[in-house]
């Protein structure tokens, strides 16, 4: 039996400026970001869209911190691509280094208000490397492409960033960790090459870390203090969860079942074609590929799925961005979602 039941897919909200960040509320409305239309939204269960907060340069991510309010990734913006698609909506994709382009920030949104406030734009504090790990990655840093973040249990912030592109290279970034009274942005685990989703097992022990365009997941077991406590046997202390999915996929951001499974956003499985539908893959936390779900909406190519969340007042009910089309669906889900440590 498939982990989502993709025949009941169900299309909630179209025409989002590249939705990403969805966050399912008790009221049954989700938050989400999009990027492109620079804002934090709610959707609500009749897709109605009510923008929260305008959130210039390019809210990536969004979560629930232990205060009740938004926390947004902030990647500083994009060029935007059009591609044009015949008998159907057009495709939009993310590109390169916009010219205003002025830095990445971790942002915080009161969702009554609407307020937002700047918390980190710019040098992390140095990484906290265990005893005997190299140091040779000091100084930190500044951010460059937040993306992707998640609440410990301690009301701790772990964060990736994706960094930026421009035409001829782009940037080695990592994963940063703010402390749970606000005080201090660390850099956690650097060098990483275009780290996206990012989440926590469910008894919070391991973190882990879906790198874009190597097509692998990565973890790594928690300490104290935005630490992590280094795999003896390999170069950078991680461990590899997976590496096996199908064809040339790019990963975005995934969520985590009540059982500790993986739902990865899968794009572009068959490499850069707009005509292919992406899906969610699921992973075990062994590394075991159990499910692919492809994402398609009546014959209307769905290539770029960029997150999802979990909701419904028994938590099986999977919510999905569909970035490039700007739409969000939801399907049924064998599986309860994790509950996250703070939620809407």
């Amino acid at each position: 039996m498939a982990y989502l039941d993709n025949r009941n897919t169900r299309v909630i909200a179209t025409g989002l400026g590249y939705p990403e960040g969805p966050v399912w509320c008790s009221d049954d409305s989700v938050l989400l970001v999009e990027i492109k239309a620079q804002c934090l939204s709610r959707i609500a269960s009749d897709g109605s869209r009510k923008v929260v907060a305008s959130i210039p340069g390019g809210p990536n991510g969004a979560a629930i911190g232990p205060d009740g309010a938004a926390y947004v990734c902030n990647d500083g913006g994009f060029d935007w691509i059009t591609i044009p698609r015949p008998n159907d909506s057009a495709l939009v994709i993310s590109s390169t280094q916009p010219a205003g382009y002025t830095g990445g920030k971790l942002q915080k949104v009161e969702l009554e208000s609407g307020q937002v406030t700047d918390l980190f734009t710019g040098t992390a504090v140095p990484p906290a490397f265990p005893p005997g790990f190299p140091q040779s990655y000091q100084p930190p840093f500044p951010l460059r492409g937040p993306d992707d973040l998640v609440f410990d249990k301690d009301g701790g912030c772990w964060f990736t960033d994706w960094g930026k592109q421009r035409p001829a290279d782009r940037d080695i970034t990592g994963v940063y960790y703010v402390s749970p009274d606000g005080s201090t942005m660390r850099q956690a685990i650097f060098p990483l090459n275009a780290p996206n989703g990012i989440a926590l097992s469910p008894d919070g022990k391991w973190l882990y870390v879906a790198l874009s365009f190597e097509r692998r997941v990565l973890k790594y077991e928690v300490g104290p203090g935005g630490t992590f406590k280094p795999n003896p046997r390999t170069l950078d202390g991680s461990y590899l969860v997976t590496g096996a999915f199908a064809g040339c996929s790019v990963l975005d951001s995934m969520a985590v079942d009540a059982q500790g499974n993986l739902y990865v956003a899968t794009m572009i499985p068959q490499g850069a074609d707009p005509t292919v539908n992406g899906g969610i893959t699921v992973v075990s936390p062994d590394g075991e590929i159990l499910d692919w779900i492809e994402i398609s909406l009546d014959h209307s190519p769905v290539p770029l799925p960029s997150n999802i969340c979990f909701g419904g007042s028994d938590m099986k009910t999977a919510y999905i961005t569909c970035g490039g089309t700007g739409q969000l669906i939801s399907m049924p889900s064998r599986i309860p979602g994790l509950r996250l440590n703070y939620n809407c």
